[in-house]
């Protein structure tokens, strides 16, 4: 069986990979966009805002084995099939959009709004403030973000292995359901177990190690910016 476990170990691995990768690429914008749409937001459009959140909302309330069924013609459109891990990765991605987007809706929300008013008094527009500002004072809370999505994104994975999907779900439904393998059904719930609990360790310290270098409210990184920003300030009060 070992070979069996190496393949399903590093098909589950491609699959969540590649749509967390997905999944971080485009819902941080959009988690980003929420907040700058949002009311007293620095680009307050309510329309806009909840065309958006309906979106992310109706994403997240579908089940995922009900979304993969629901995108077979899409999937088969991208990857030229329904089966297997790279078929499995479309349906993953885009489960995981909508959820990673509120989970960057939520920490940047956090971020002290007195920084981004400084900010803006400084003359910095939009762009500067999200680049500048939002994104560096919520890293701490987006790595922890991304830590909950890939968790969630293996179990995601091992549901699609129930419909062909590959990796380790579908070894443990095929030897371990169907043909009655219980102790290989039981190591695929070890490996999962143990893969779960190192990148919650990662996560938890590569977290920790940003906040206690000044990451969301930390002084440091406000003090630097504060300071490159002072003569840029200075020469726009100048000019005026």
């Amino acid at each position: 069986m070992q070979p069996l476990l190496e393949q399903a170990c590093t098909e589950t691995l491609v699959m969540v990979g590649w749509s967390t990768l997905i999944a971080v690429v485009a819902g941080l914008p959009l988690g980003v966009l929420l907040v700058l749409t949002d009311k007293g937001g620095l680009l307050q459009n309510t329309v806009v805002n909840k065309v958006i959140g309906q979106i992310v909302n109706i994403g997240r309330s579908l089940p995922f084995i009900i979304l993969m069924v629901a995108l077979m013609n899409f999937t088969r459109w991208i990857t030229g099939t329904t089966i297997g891990s790279e078929a499995a990765i479309v349906p993953l991605a885009i489960g995981g959009i909508p959820f990673f987007a509120r989970l960057v809706e939520t920490a940047v929300r956090e971020v002290d709004h007195g920084l981004v008013e400084a900010v803006q008094a400084m003359g910095g527009n939009t762009w500067t403030i999200v680049r500048k500002v939002l994104v560096p004072e919520a890293l701490p809370s987006l790595i922890a973000s991304t830590t909950t999505t890939v968790i969630a994104l293996i179990g995601y994975s091992a549901m699609a292995g129930t419909v062909g999907g590959g990796g380790l779900g579908d070894l443990a439904v095929r030897y371990g359901y169907q043909r009655f393998e219980t102790g290989l059904m039981w190591i695929t719930v070890a490996i999962l177990a143990v893969v779960i609990s190192l990148i919650q360790f990662a996560g938890d310290y590569a977290a920790r190690a940003l906040h206690s270098r000044g990451g969301r409210s930390g002084p440091a990184p406000r003090l630097r910016f504060l300071k490159s920003q002072e003569p840029a300030a200075a020469d726009v009060s100048k000019v005026a």
